[in-house]
């Protein structure tokens, strides 16, 4: 064929090779941005109240966690350890955590990527890890207590408290921070020897080096994120025996030791009637850690409850009332500590069952019977569910205030819908009810729907549709066998003592 006229044969040849060029460049970019990983983002195990928290691909079954304490107002050195089996395969693993700075990570004592996302910490093993397997996790990193506003470390007169709920663990250690996810947890922690360290569960020893003692704590029992618990102060530890001799330890400031001992006394008593109640004491031990802070509320930190100095040494506050409130952080150790909510909807559960057993207790030592509460809580019901939510279905918090979904929808309007319940399958079913959520339920975490299906199963009634009403309707139904009981068109909106 003749040949076409046009450029010349050499600078067809250049443009042929820089439209290669350009073509190749922008392949190997898509395939490039195809393989690249995506950047780091945080997850959620899908709570509606608080959708970035947990994770998913895994189960955590043991937290090792050192921390090295330099005084509350500098950050302290820290290295957790979690082991833990996946569930799925996965390239990445997010964590919570915040509120800290983290100096390295390790997978399986091999060296990993991490880099944080919001409040997620994002690590990336060198090799993926196959689903079904177990594995380590180890973080050093640094936890500061110097901002507790939201939770976490709670700076004390001489020391350090936690104050976890609901969503602050990962404010002081990577962890999966959600009820959902239970785990076994061991603290190892060196402050001068000075000071008095405690933690959850049974000591596991205490060595001294120098001018430093390390003391160490081991939990029997797993235990949700929140509730986790290490005080460091000038404190006094008070040993006595409860029913069937448990172990009970009183941490008290040391100044306070005699001023506070006829309150802290009365424990044995108050687990003996709980136990009368809802049957065992469920874990390795029990008692009182009285913090020289400024919270606002009680706290049932797992074994260890945490407590305001100032409730035992005002004299204005009626010893049944008080006693009450000692019984409701108690109660929480069968509901919501061993029974522990699988979503921070099912909040109710916990909350609930500790009003109801306080509000027992305050009839049993105070004459303040329970009806008379409970239809006070019955008047003010509607309007706690118009600005609370209904019991089981509260709304989420509000913006910059995570706490607020502890809101008395869930305490005395929880309480009330257990009044319900037992007036609809009488006292005796009610209570064999309650024995069985605790042996059904020990140790894990369950939902509402759990709770309907037990109380239908032991009542030999379908509970459905009754407890249906009562936990998600935006009114109030009727209160069995009192038809006079009305709704009152408004009600205080007062803030309950304790977050949780």
């Amino acid at each position: 064929m003749p040949h076409s006229p046009g450029k010349p044969a050499s600078v067809r040849r250049r443009s042929v090779r820089r439209r290669r060029a350009v073509l190749a460049a922008a392949v190997s970019a898509l395939l490039v941005g195809a393989a690249a990983p995506p950047a780091p983002s945080p997850q959620g195990v899908g709570d509606r109240l608080f959708p970035d928290l947990g994770n998913p691909g895994y189960d955590v079954a043991a937290y090792d966690i050192v921390f090295d304490y330099h005084g509350n107002d500098r950050p302290l050195d820290a290295v957790t350890t979690i082991a833990a089996r996946t569930t799925t395969r996965l390239d990445r693993l997010n964590l919570d955590f915040s509120n800290g700075t983290v100096r390295s990570v390790t997978v399986n004592g091999v060296p990993a990527k991490f880099a944080p996302a919001k409040e997620d910490l994002v690590v990336t093993p060198s090799a993926a890890l196959p689903a079904e397997g177990l594995f380590t996790v180890v973080v050093r990193h640094t936890s500061d207590p110097r901002n507790s506003k939201d939770g976490g470390w709670i700076r004390t007169k001489d020391g350090l408290v936690m104050a976890n709920q609901a969503d602050a663990a990962h404010r002081v250690f990577p962890c999966n921070d959600h009820p959902s996810d239970k785990a076994r947890f061991t603290f190892r922690v060196t402050a001068p020897k000075a000071l008095t360290v405690v933690a959850n569960g049974l000591p596991a020893g205490r060595t001294v080096r120098g001018a430093n003692a390390t003391w160490a704590y081991r939990s029997e029992h797993p235990m949700a994120t929140e509730l986790a618990q290490v005080s460091v102060g000038r404190s006094a530890v008070v040993h006595r025996k409860g029913p069937h001799g448990l172990p009970v330890r009183d941490v008290v400031p040391a100044a306070d030791r005699q001023r506070v001992e006829k309150w802290t006394s009365k424990t044995p008593e108050q687990i003996a009637w709980l136990e009368g109640k809802v049957g065992p004491y469920p874990f390795e031990n029990y008692g009182m850690l009285i913090a020289d802070a400024s919270t606002g509320f009680e706290l049932e930190t797992q074994t260890l409850s945490l407590f305001e100095r100032s409730l035992f040494t005002r004299d204005d506050i009626p010893s049944w009332y008080l006693e009450s409130i000692m019984v409701h952080e108690l109660a929480h150790q069968w509901f919501g500590d061993s029974v522990s909510p699988h979503s921070w909807s099912d909040l109710w559960l916990n909350e609930g069952h500790a009003t109801w057993y306080e509000s027992l207790y305050a009839e049993h030592k105070g004459g303040r019977t329970l009806d008379v509460r409970m239809r006070a809580a019955y008047e003010h019901s509607d309007a706690w569910r118009a600005d609370g939510g209904p019991p089981a279905l509260p709304k989420p918090p509000d913006p910059g205030k995570r706490a607020s979904i502890f809101r008395p929808v869930v305490y005395d309007g929880g309480a009330l819908v257990l009044y319900a319940l037992r007036q609809k399958i009488g006292a005796a079913a009610f209570d064999r009810l309650e024995r069985e959520w605790i042996s059904a339920y020990r140790d894990a975490s369950a939902t509402t729907e759990d709770f309907t299906a037990v109380a239908s199963q032991v009542s030999g009634q379908d509970l459905k549709g009754f407890l249906q009403d009562w936990l998600y309707s935006p009114k109030t139904p009727p209160m069995p066998g009192h038809d006079d009981w009305k709704a009152a068109r408004k009600a205080p909106r007062k803030a309950p003592r304790k977050p949780a």
